[in-house]
């Protein structure tokens, strides 16, 4: 006899309240290997030209400033990091790249306690106070150095990047030298207080003019205003790696020159739109500073207006200002609008755009 066996009949789905769906934050998928010891880790990297230059251009000088700056910004995150009760997190080179950022843009001949100070500022003020890596508003180098150049003037203005001749000084032809921005800007107020003739350039201000030594670096200015090359050869290294966003050094590019070329055929400057990007601190900021993370909007767009603010700013306050370079405030004062920034761009969802209420 053959027993018949029974088809087994499909299991019931689950009553309602049986079923569960569960549903987390996104992202829902993550690049494990993007850290920030990495990305850290990548700036370092790209700076190694621009610091060799410095050093080459500035001999122990530059050693001085940039370690007593990356040092200070160590022990300043250390002390800081135990008041709060925090663990200590040196490892991941956030201090290592504030320290050299600040450094750089320092002169290199600027009295060792002003590093001091503003490292402390930095760390402090810039980091420390609204939560450490990650939750701070402004570029913590830029705080730094905007409190020096606030309290230290006369230490750190256009006389401070002028070392008296002495034989024995490392490189004294460059050290002797006024900046490229600082001839620009005692040209131009010369001129339009009639002092000069549109045709009197002096010579300091044609040697300024050359494209070839701003663009490799034997100029006189901060440690990380001397070579524009070995600066854009390190910015480009961080948007291939996609440690820096693209789009904000080409918003800040663009519109350097775009504006500096309108103020030179205006008669405002007598830099070209080219010269005012090879000059100063804007490859720095462009690439190096303008590309801060936690300081710059996070849409594509948000980047890219971001960077063409930056430029803009920092033309203008080059031009009309007292001061011979603009980035530091612009930078920060783009830094304060950035969450306007990220809510003005908010891209439209999959699907349409959020219905609003009634």
């Amino acid at each position: 006899m053959v027993e018949k066996k029974e088809t087994p009949k499909p299991s019931e789905p689950p009553a309602a309240a049986d079923r569960v769906l569960h549903v987390g934050p996104s992202p829902h998928f993550s690049e494990t290997e993007v850290t920030t010891r990495r990305m850290m880790l990548d700036v370092l990297i790209g700076l190694v030209p621009a610091i060799a230059v410095g050093i080459y251009v500035f001999g122990w000088y530059a050693v001085w400033q940039l370690g007593t700056c990356v040092l200070a910004c160590l022990v300043a995150e250390s002390l800081f990091t135990k008041m709060r009760g925090k663990r200590l997190a040196l490892g991941d080179l956030s201090a290592v790249v504030t320290g050299l950022l600040l450094g750089m843009s320092l002169p290199a001949i600027a009295p060792l306690h002003i590093a001091i100070i503003g490292s402390i500022v930095a760390m402090g003020v810039g980091k420390a106070v609204f939560g450490g890596l990650g939750y701070n508003l402004f570029n913590p180098a830029m705080v730094g150095r905007a409190f020096v150049m606030l309290s230290f003037a006369a230490q750190m203005g256009a006389p401070a990047y002028v070392l008296s001749a002495d034989p024995q000084a490392e490189r004294p032809d460059v050290l002797t030298r006024a900046t490229p921005l600082t001839s620009a800007k005692q040209y131009a107020s010369n001129l339009a207080s009639g002092k000069i003739a549109p045709e009197e350039i002096p010579e300091n201000l044609q040697l300024a003019s050359q494209r070839g030594p701003i663009l490799l670096g034997q100029v006189n200015g901060s440690i990380g205003e001397t070579s524009a090359l070995a600066l854009l050869v390190g910015g480009l290294f961080l948007c291939v790696r996609r440690t820096a966003s693209w789009e904000i050094p080409a918003g800040v590019l663009l519109a350097t020159w775009a504006l500096a070329e309108l103020f030179y055929w205006a008669n405002l400057t007598p830099f070209d739109g080219l010269q005012h990007l090879l000059g100063g601190a804007a490859m720095l900021g462009a690439f190096f500073i303008a590309t801060d993370p936690v300081t710059s909007p996070l849409t594509p767009m948000g980047k890219f207006l971001f960077g063409i603010g930056v430029g803009l700013l920092m033309v203008l306050i080059r031009i009309f200002s007292g001061y011979t370079e603009g980035l530091m405030f612009a930078v920060l004062l783009l830094n304060a609008i950035v969450p306007l920034i990220n809510r003005w761009t908010i891209p439209t969802p999959l699907g349409g755009p959020v219905p609003q209420e009634a």
